[in-house]
């Protein structure tokens, strides 16, 4: 395995550090163009979790896919610092796809509670003129092919997790306020051009309601969005990989939810073509 650390640059400012998980090509192995998942750790835009960072990125990275985890821009970092830091890391990864034997059009993004927020945010705004501008990207650099929401934060409304939006926010209300309000509400920014999406949560979440995937499930239908969806029926929320290696706590030790990630890696596969082809 090759592991590595690069900064993420966004204009002329190293921002955020994105880890590099990657096999390496040897003679016995080949090149097998493997699909790539960018994980974003959660945290209310207040900090990145470990428990979401690396244990997920060998999780992935043992069925077969590259990974890479992105520690973002957090605590009062207004919308979109964290999500222009996100697309940076998509198009550093797609730019780089034949060194890291990545197939450029299977580039998923992964996001947990806040970090859930962020793959949404990258789904729905990937091709706005105030993402591709900043960085100095064509749309198609940024473009994710699929992305693996976990318990995300979705809504800026009733069910919101306040915690995070706010850490979004300015100081003060207003004009820009209400627009970073909108946009940031990403149920009401689905388009037809976001990419094939797999979700789950649990359904007695009492930080991030339910009705965070709920709403997003069913603007991805009103579109035609491709999705598969899990809703557990207890397990509540930063459950991370549901078991030993990530609880700190018994309550994040949820064995009936745990499945969520053999149900990811399955999806990322038929999205990538599998291995060789077989899934």
């Amino acid at each position: 395995m090759i592991f590595k650390k690069i900064g993420v640059s966004v204009g002329n400012e190293t921002r955020g550090e994105l880890s590099c998980y990657l096999y390496e090509a040897s003679r016995e192995n080949g090149r097998k163009n493997r699909p790539a998942v960018i994980i974003f750790p959660g945290g209310g835009y207040d900090y990145c979790s470990d428990r979401e960072a690396e244990p997920v990125a060998l999780r992935f990275l043992g069925a077969g896919l590259n990974a890479f985890v992105l520690r973002y821009s957090c605590v009062k970092k207004k919308f979109p610092t964290a999500l222009l830091e996100a697309c940076a890391a998509v198009a550093y990864v797609r730019k780089n796809s034949k060194e890291f034997d990545i197939d450029p059009d299977k580039i998923i993004v992964c996001g947990f509670s806040a970090g859930g927020h962020l793959a949404a945010s990258v789904s729905c705004h990937w091709s706005k003129d105030f993402v591709c501008g900043p960085l100095g990207v064509s749309p198609e650099d940024v473009r994710p092919n699929g992305a693996i929401l976990a318990y995300p934060v979705i809504t800026s409304g009733e069910y919101a997790h306040r915690g995070s939006i706010e850490n979004l926010m300015p100081d003060t209300d207003g004009e820009e306020r209400q627009k970073l309000m909108e946009l940031t509400s990403l149920e009401t920014q689905v388009n037809k051009d976001t990419p094939c999406t797999f979700l789950w949560h649990c359904a007695d979440d009492g930080c991030v309601p339910v009705e965070n995937s709920l709403m997003y499930m069913a603007a991805l239908s009103k579109n035609k969005i491709p999705f598969e969806s899990h809703i557990f029926e207890y397990g509540g929320h930063g459950l991370s990989l549901c078991n030993f290696n990530t609880a700190n706590e018994p309550v994040h030790y949820q064995p009936v939810a745990e499945q969520w990630a053999e149900l990811a890696v399955k999806w990322a596969l038929r999205l990538g073509g599998g291995m060789n082809g077989i899934n």
